[in-house]
This record gives structure tokens, C-alpha cells and sequence, in this order.
């Protein structure tokens, strides 16, 4: 079996009005991704994603045009079960026989952001084709599942104090969940009207709800810490991306600051990032995105770092199909894992782009059964929401 062709494009779906939301990202009228599509000489299909760009809107021509004219001629001819090897060529470059015979990385100088997304994106397909051609399903091949259904926990929470407790309780009604996200941060301006905002969520949804908070890296050090003092009473299960990922020092500064857990990693790529993120002690919760962070392969490898250190393991899957669904294998095969993290916002990448009904049912998510990542593209979807160059 050799892979045939490769082709990825930019997918852009509209939002309607009522359905969008602002954050600090603003106004988000459209969800975006780069999705790509791996064929062998054979006819099987995988499928993958990667992304580099923040929230669910962004620009994806450059890592569209990488994936088709860079990176997918290097594959065709290739075997697509040499999953590791593919993703170490890639990443190695020129010198990826010299790193294989030596026995260390010696990768390229563009070697994180559309260089880890675009093997992302490959890594995930290649996952989805080995399955398939096995006829079982990834989890099976990353060592087994540990839970045919895992807990899942609600993200969204966007509304102003005095609208947060009802949005966040509609989630209970949607999906019966027992743990919620909301949004803080540059979105409200000071702290303190974070905090507010966050006081109010806990008082309508009472102590028995895990009540997580993210701010997508927009606080300084100064600020996030302010935010930890304001909120310590709260019982808060996690505080998400408090400062930016270039700063892991003051990522630990935060943690040491008080008692609530800090996850980060959704901005991070490869395990030698999240390497260091764990020596110096700056989470709690590794959350690495399986189309950014290096795909399946490199978000096992992470989960496995999140184990040795005895640090916990929750994917950041907003995203599209191929992502999610990946994370939901990772997850299941992850000793480290404890959580899924299921979109209340408009996700037509995930509900529209696939056949299969996506949902979560007592605040649980069933992972797949079926060969490959365990999902069917709609090809009419995708080829309505193409972006032609």
C-alpha cells in the first residue's frame, strides 16, 4: 500500500448571526480550518486537520498551500503505515537521515507553528488510514481504550454577569454535563469584571458543577495573579491559558501563586515544549491540540510526559472533525486523560463536515467504534465550503 494523492483545503463556514459570539478574538462570524484528504494506491481515504490560527476563524491559505505543494509531494510513493518515520522526515527535513542514523533530532530552523501544523494534519490522516486498512478502530492501535464513553465537559460562556448562570445552565439541559468553561480575560478588560462575571456562574450553578475558566493567554503575569486572588473562594476546577505560551516562567510564577489548577498547551507544539512546561512545574493539565501541537503520535507522546510527571491530560479539541475525533482516540488510550472538551459555540466543522450525529448524553462522549478515526466526511459539505485560491 503506497499513499496515491494528497489534497488540503481551506475550509471556511459561515456562522449565521444568531449563532456567534464575541470574545477577545471579536466578532466570530466564520469557523475555519485546513482539512486534508490522504488517498492510497489502494482507495482508502484518511483524513486530517491542522490549524494556526487562534479561536475558530482565521487564515489557512499559506498552511493549505504548504500541505499541497510542500509537504504532499515528499509523501506520495510513501508507505503510509511508516507513520513515525513520515512524521520525523518532516519535521528533520534535509537531515532527516542523518537524525534517523544518529539517533536524535536535528530538525528544521521552521520547526514549530505551519511546520507542526501541516504534520499534524498528515499524522491524523495517516492514524485514520492505518485503521481502516486494519479494520479497527485508532484507539486499538495506540494500545486500547480504557472507557468505552468518557465524561465530557461544556465550552463556551461568553455572556455578561448577569446572563452567565443561564447560558451555562442551558449546557446542562443540552448535554446533561457536570462540568462547564467560560471565557475571561481581555474580553472583559479589568479582573475584576472577570471575577464578577465568574462569581456569578458559581452562584447560579451552586457547588456540585466544575466550573473551569479560560482566558486565551490574554492576561500579563500581574493580572492573572489578581484574577487568582479574586476567584480563590470559587472551587474552580481549572484556569485555562492565563498568560501567553512564550512566557512558561511566568506560567510557574501563576501556579505558584495560588490553589487553582492552571491547563495549558493548546499553543504549544511537540512533546519538547510540553517537556518543559512540566520541569518547570507551570501546569497542572497539559491540553495540547491533536492539529497543532504534532497530531496523534506527538499528543501521545505528550499525554505520556503528563503521566511520568504526575500531571493530568485534556485535549483542546475545538476544532473540526479530524481533530476532534482524534482527540477523543487520545483520550481513550491516554492513562493521563479524565476529560473531553465539547463545544457549546457554533461548530459546523464538527456537526455539519461529518455524517455521523456528534453528541454527548449525561455529560458523556462515546468514543467511536468504527475503523480508522470512526467518522464519514460529507463531500458535498466540503466541497460547498472550499476556498478556491
Amino acid at each position: 500500500m503506497r499513499i496515491k494523492s494528497v489534497q488540503a483545503w481551506w475550509i471556511r463556514v459561515p456562522i449565521e448571526a444568531a449563532r456567534q459570539h464575541r470574545s477577545d478574538f471579536g466578532q466570530v462570524t466564520t469557523f475555519d480550518a485546513a482539512i486534508l484528504r490522504i488517498e492510497t494506491d489502494d482507495g482508502l481515504v484518511g483524513w486530517g486537520e491542522g490549524k494556526n490560527a487562534a479561536g475558530s476563524a482565521g487564515s489557512y491559505g499559506a498552511l493549505v498551500h504548504m500541505l499541497n505543494h510542500e509537504v504532499g509531494p515528499q509523501l506520495v510513493g510513501r508507505d503510509p503505515a511508516d507513520i513515525g518515520v513520515i512524521w520525523e522526515m518532516l519535521y528533520n527535513g534535509v537531515r532527516h537521515d542523518s537524525a534517523a542514523r544518529g539517533g536524535h533530532a536535528m530538525p528544521q530552523l521552521a520547526r514549530r507553528g505551519m511546520s507542526i501544523a501541516a504534520i499534524s494534519a498528515v499524522d491524523i490522516a495517516l492514524w485514520d488510514i492505518l485503521g481502516k486498512s486494519l479494520g479497527v478502530p485508532v484507539w486499538r492501535l495506540l494500545g486500547g481504550r480504557k472507557l468505552d464513553r468518557m465524561p465530557a465537559y461544556a465550552s463556551g460562556g461568553w455572556a455578561a454577569a448577569d446572563a452567565i448562570g443561564e447560558q451555562l445552565k442551558s449546557y446542562i439541559a443540552k448535554g446533561g454535563f457536570k462540568a462547564l468553561k467560560m471565557r475571561v480575560g481581555a474580553m472583559d478588560g479589568a479582573a475584576h469584571i472577570s471575577a464578577t462575571r465568574v462569581r456569578a456562574a458559581r452562584q447560579a450553578l451552586g457547588p456540585d458543577v466544575e466550573l473551569m475558566v479560560d482566558a486565551h493567554g490574554t492576561y500579563t503575569v500581574a493580572e492573572a495573579k489578581r484574577f487568582i486572588h479574586l476567584v480563590n473562594d470559587l472551587d474552580l476546577a481549572w484556569f485555562e491559558e492565563p498568560i501567553i505560551a512564550d512566557d512558561k516562567p511566568g506560567m510557574a510564577e501563576v501556579r505558584a501563586s495560588g490553589a487553582v489548577p492552571i491547563a495549558t498547551g493548546e499553543s504549544e507544539a511537540t512533546r519538547y515544549a510540553f517537556r518543559d512546561l512540566a520541569v518547570l512545574k507551570a501546569a497542572d493539565i497539559f491540553q495540547p491540540d491533536p492539529a497543532f501541537c504534532g497530531g496523534i503520535s506527538e499528543a501521545m507522546k505528550i499525554g505520556t510526559i503528563a503521566s511520568a510527571f504526575n500531571l493530568r491530560f485534556a485535549p483542546h479539541l475545538w476544532a473540526g472533525a479530524p481533530c476532534f475525533f482524534a482527540g477523543l482516540h487520545v483520550c481513550a488510550a491516554s492513562p493521563s486523560s479524565f476529560t473531553v472538551e465539547y463545544s457549546l459555540g457554533a461548530n459546523p466543522m464538527i456537526h455539519d463536515l461529518v455524517e455521523e450525529t456528534v453528541e454527548a448524553r449525561d455529560g458523556m462522549i462515546a468514543i467511536p467504534e468504527k475503523p480508522g478515526l470512526g467518522f464519514t466526511i460529507s463531500e458535498r459539505f466540503l466541497e460547498a465550503h472550499a476556498q478556491r485560491g
